[in-house]
């Protein structure tokens, strides 16, 4: 599998990591099982890179629990998000230990409070606790803000949505750090699931064989993924099949403007 950088911290990540937001937070015996094995899989297909935040529920604990002895293989990318200090301090201590001791990559979700985070981000990173350090938002509304945090140069990379039906990014975020080295976590990669539900059909997808395109979760992933300022895609899932299937789009070779314009005009 292709590894790109997370920006300037070094960090290399795999092109098809997974996002943890519902598939992870389980609460029973059974259910960490079936999460367990979907991570596994996932490991063993090359993904390494797991997205994760304190607003999922047990996500970044069962994601922890998973990764036991197996910490060295990942890349763990998780979140702190509250506007209470004291709050922030418990978060961020509880994923600390849940992973070790160490988070790659430590965000500020949705923005919330992020002048206070980074700098107590930064100086996690000064100990070597944290590797390097992002900020997120799902929201265009909030993308001026977010423009803003990018060009203080306080951040090594940013998540973002990015779909062929979200496609606002494409304005000023991703030319913007693009031109800066930031990397780029894709949130949303298949549209929260509502793109993935509506598959057309093989003779549809044909063109995209040569690519390794098999189906049209790897279509759209592959359509992310072709944009070269785009790093790391998080897809969710809670099929050990399916993650497999997503590992493998994270390789080239990558989908041409014309593949890439047949995807969206499939996705509308």
């Amino acid at each position: 599998m292709e590894r790109r950088e997370l920006g300037p911290s070094g960090l290399s990540a795999p092109v098809v990591g997974m996002g943890t937001w519902q598939t992870l937070d389980v609460h029973d015996a059974a259910g960490e099982g079936r999460s367990h094995a979907v991570v596994s899989a996932a490991l063993e297909a090359g993904t390494t890179l797991f997205d994760s935040s304190p607003m999922y529920g047990e996500a970044e604990r069962v994601l922890g629990e998973t990764l036991a002895g197996r910490r060295g293989e990942a890349l763990v990318a998780t979140k702190v998000w509250t506007a209470d200090d004291h709050e922030a301090e418990r978060q961020i201590e509880r994923a600390l230990a849940f992973y070790g001791g160490l988070v790659d990559l430590y965000q500020v979700h949705n923005l919330l409070a992020w002048p206070e985070r980074l700098a107590t981000l930064e100086e996690l990173r000064e100990d070597g606790r944290v590797r390097a350090l992002g900020v997120t938002h799902y929201s265009p509304s909030a993308f001026g803000e977010l423009e803003q945090v990018i060009k203080s140069g306080r951040v090594d990379a940013i998540q973002i949505p990015y779909n062929p039906r979200e496609r606002e990014v494409e304005r000023r975020i991703l030319p913007l750090a693009g031109e800066l080295g930031l990397g780029v976590v894709v949130m949303r990669p298949l549209g929260g699931g509502s793109l993935a539900r509506r598959e057309p059909s093989a003779e549809q997808l044909a063109p995209l064989r040569e690519f390794g395109v098999e189906t049209w979760g790897q279509a759209l992933l592959k359509w992310v993924l072709s944009d070269p300022r785009c790093t790391v895609a998080i897809p969710a899932t809670s099929r050990r099949e399916r993650a497999t299937e997503n590992a493998a789009a994270g390789s080239p070779p990558w989908l041409g403007s014309a593949e890439r314009e047949l995807v969206a005009e499939l996705a509308a």
